[in-house]
């Protein structure tokens, strides 16, 4: 069992936690993620890791309510405990090397995308952020990644909040403006890396980007994450879940994550009339 040591609400759909997971936290680096279970019948779910305390013992995991089980973990508060958590899962961000960087990060992708700025800035990178929301209400880790970032932009899509417009808008501005960037790192819907990758494309600059396709194991033998990259078979939970923005299938990994988006629909409001009949 896995205590919860700290949870806070960061908008109406986001809630951050700070989980006791001393093994976890020892090994855990920037870009990996765990798998969890709310309880001892609960499916399995992937968790990108948002940040680490080795010194506690804790691991920081920030989700957004999408289903039946992040609506269940949401519903757990400090001092309550969930049944597994196991990691770090994945490869860890490759930022050796890198002297200037853009982090791009779309809704709750920001929570993947922090640690990552903020290794990059421990490093002494030069460490260009560009966070895109839909509004100022969903706007979230705002402070943290200002912390971290020699220069940091804004966007919503009704500019109630930074600029209106799009985080494609900012990094096309940023590089037309003469920036140069030894690579850009985008995480975020897919749709969003997606146009990201389609944006930079044509000034030829490295871009990565985080996949977080349906897993089950996180070990690679089920092979419910598999994606095409460069028109080969891959695993998000073993090869990646960062891979080369230009080589991957977005289309098809678009196709698949909705496969299940009904029965998750049902399960979700299954779920909600669960709760209401307890609260």
């Amino acid at each position: 069992m896995y205590k919860i040591v700290n949870k806070k609400v960061l908008n109406p759909t986001v809630v951050m936690m700070d989980i006791e997971a001393p093994f976890v936290a020892k090994k855990a680096q920037a870009g990996q993620f765990i798998i969890l279970r709310v309880d001892g019948e609960g499916e399995r779910i992937p968790l990108t890791i948002a940040g680490y305390d080795r010194d506690k013992g804790t691991v920081k995991i920030i989700f957004q309510i999408v289903g039946a089980t992040t609506l269940s973990l949401s519903k757990k508060e400090e001092g309550e405990y969930i049944s597994d958590f196991a990691g770090p899962l994945g490869r860890a961000t490759e930022t050796e090397g890198l002297k200037k960087v853009a982090v791009i990060g779309g809704g709750v992708g920001c929570a993947i995308a922090l640690p990552v700025a903020q290794k990059l800035f421990e490093q002494g990178c030069e460490v260009h952020s560009v966070v895109g929301f839909r509004n100022k209400d969903l706007l979230i880790l705002e402070e943290e990644f200002a912390a971290v970032s020699d220069k940091f932009v804004v966007m919503t899509d009704d500019g109630s909040a930074g600029k209106k417009g799009l985080v494609t808008e900012a990094i096309k501005e940023l590089i037309e403006s003469g920036e140069r960037y030894d690579e850009i790192i985008a995480i975020g819907p897919l749709i969003m890396m997606k146009f990201v990758v389609a944006t930079v494309r044509p000034y030829g600059i490295p871009v990565t980007v985080s996949m977080n396709p349906i897993m089950i194991d996180g070990t690679g033998m089920c092979g419910g994450c598999r994606l095409t990259v460069g028109g080969k078979v891959k695993f998000a939970c073993v090869d990646g879940p960062d891979f080369n923005g230009y080589e991957v299938d977005f289309d098809e990994a678009m196709e698949r994550s909705n496969m299940y988006k009904d029965f998750e629909q049902h399960r979700y409001t299954d779920t909600c009339n669960l709760f209401k009949g307890v609260e």
